[in-house]
């Protein structure tokens, strides 16, 4: 990684990848209300694989699309240096062949490692890589090792405390920037308890910054994410739900 693009993941509070959610007008919009970082909703990569790039010069937009005119993944330059790219994979090769596609236009390349639907497990990707370590480790070393920006990863956590700690452990090795943790199980639903003291130890075990996600049913106001970062002692929060019922909640006072 080239070190002068190397962004700092701690102190941030950031738009989660959501599908069908995060797509440009809700990025540029949380990054008005106050969002510091932005991720796009997840693109299966051998979508943006088989996209073409295209500069619309109409809306001012670099667009990917296929070949019946669907626009896999649409950005700007107001965002670029706010925006990551977050890549559904279970292929290292893949992985990287998706990554170079958008290296020059995104801020950083993150790895869905904790989607829990049936598509995605399937697939072998998103919380199914959580039983399968070696694969982990082979995707992020591979686009750690062969891009110029940052590379991150979203996980769910494991049933057990220690093998979750195991887990992110191994993350850390591969030299990822960040990584992100939905502190639900693969098989929890948002009615589920967030495990926040599986972060926070988390936190406590990891040199990298964890950024702390799945507290949205607590969270209200912009005062209420102050309290889920000190209940999880995180580096930096990362919300879903709560933006996209009110992207306000970014704004001091929205």
């Amino acid at each position: 990684m080239d070190d002068s693009n190397i962004i700092d993941f701690r102190n941030k509070r950031i738009l989660a990848p959501m599908v069908r959610v995060g797509t440009l007008p809700m990025r540029l919009l949380a990054l008005d209300q106050g969002a510091d970082l932005v991720y796009c909703e997840e693109i299966i990569d051998f979508k943006i694989i088989n996209a073409k790039r295209f500069e619309n010069e109409t809306l001012g937009t670099l667009d990917f699309t296929l070949s019946d005119g669907t626009v896999v993944f649409r950005t700007c330059n107001r965002e670029k240096s706010k925006v990551i790219f977050q890549l559904g994979t279970a292929d290292a090769k893949r992985a990287l062949i998706s990554a170079k596609k958008v290296e020059d236009c995104v801020t950083a390349v993150d790895v869905n490692m904790g989607c829990p639907k049936e598509f995605s497990i399937k697939g072998g990707m998103g919380a199914a890589l959580l039983k399968k370590p070696e694969k982990v480790k082979e995707i992020l070393t591979t686009l750690v090792n062969n891009l110029s920006i940052p590379v991150t990863c979203k996980i769910r956590v494991l049933p057990s405390l220690e093998d979750t700690l195991n887990l992110v452990k191994l993350i850390e090795s591969t030299g990822v920037a960040a990584i992100a943790i939905h502190a639900r199980t693969q098989s929890e639903r948002p009615r589920h308890p967030n495990r926040n003291d599986y972060i926070k130890k988390i936190s406590e075990s990891l040199k990298i910054p964890v950024i702390a996600n799945g507290g949205s049913k607590e969270i209200n106001c912009y005062q209420d994410i102050e309290q889920f970062w000190k209940d999880t002692g995180a580096s930096s929060v990362m919300l879903a739900r709560a933006a996209q019922w009110n992207v306000s909640i970014f704004n001091k006072n929205g």
